[in-house]
């Protein structure tokens, strides 16, 4: 078998467990080389387990939070490389302050890019993953994620552009991240409803934005992936500051979403070899031109 690599690029560790995590083990497991990008060290945000809500946990969040991706990538089964950046963080109040001196959102964009570039150029990946341009939702990192990871992807194959990186590297496809669709979550509602239960996601359906729902006629690409649905909740879960084992993404069982809704989702953003759509794999029509 032709080894495939596949690049997703994260702006924060526990990105890459909560979006595409199940396709990237499925990938992992098939024998293909999946490498995890993580932008930022995620030293900013919030710690949104209440077990983990301690002053110690507070004083050594960095180093934490390194050692729960560390966790999660073996979980996954995937290599992991750090960016080196500093989290943003997600700015709150009416008018909202500026973001901190140095952070991955305000630093000259060049730098990150020309990074990104040399692990691509290094990792030589024929799939990459990333954000759409709203970062899935806006935080800056996420949208600075989407600005670099196109950027990179261009710029890592011209020879032109940063020639101290490596020799130029032309991935083949790039692909945006679909996994919050509110069709998943009102099939997943109504089954809690058809079995006498109430289901979580009440309160996120009727808060939900009805422009996000545009990004679902944007999906071209649907992998195959609930056998490792249990991998990418046990990922999400090495995570521990960031993820509430009691909350609501643990509640529905690992058997309805296998059996209703047993896909991760993605839209073709880029492609230098011929698609055809709609997709059922990453990888579709790059072996044949290895």
């Amino acid at each position: 078998m032709t080894e495939l690599r596949l690049m997703a690029v994260h702006a924060h560790p526990d990105d890459e467990s909560s979006k595409g995590a199940a396709t990237a083990a499925r990938y992992a497991a098939e024998g293909h080389r999946v490498q995890v990008v993580t932008l930022t060290g995620g030293e900013r945000g919030d710690i949104l387990n209440p077990a983990m809500d301690l002053p110690e946990v507070h004083g050594r969040i960095t180093d934490i939070r390194r050692d729960e991706m560390a966790r999660a990538a073996e979980i996954l089964g995937v290599e992991h490389h750090w960016l080196g950046f500093v989290d943003s963080g997600l700015p709150e109040g009416d008018p909202l302050p500026p973001l901190p001196d140095g952070c991955f959102a305000v630093v000259p964009i060049e730098q990150p890019v020309e990074a990104l570039v040399k692990v691509i150029r290094e990792f030589r990946p024929h799939v990459m993953t990333t954000y759409d341009e709203n970062g899935g939702y806006p935080h800056p990192d996420h949208i600075r994620c989407h600005q670099v990871s196109v950027a990179a992807y261009e710029a890592a194959a011209d020879c032109r552009l940063y020639p101290d990186a490596g020799e130029p590297w032309a991935v083949s496809k790039l692909y945006y991240n679909h996994g919050f669709l509110r069709a998943r979550l009102q099939l997943l509602q109504d089954e809690f409803a058809k079995h006498g239960q109430e289901g979580p996601f009440a309160d996120w359906l009727k808060k939900w934005d009805p422009e996000i729902d545009i990004f679902a006629g944007r999906v071209t690409t649907r992998v195959l992936c609930s056998e490792y649905f249990n991998q990418r909740d046990e990922a999400l879960k090495a995570h521990a500051t960031q993820i509430d084992p009691d909350g609501f993404f643990f509640a529905t069982p690992i058997e309805w979403q296998q059996r209703l809704w047993p896909t991760e989702e993605f839209e073709l953003a880029r492609s230098r070899v011929p698609a055809k759509l709609p997709e059922d794999d990453l990888f579709a029509g790059i072996e044949i031109f290895e």
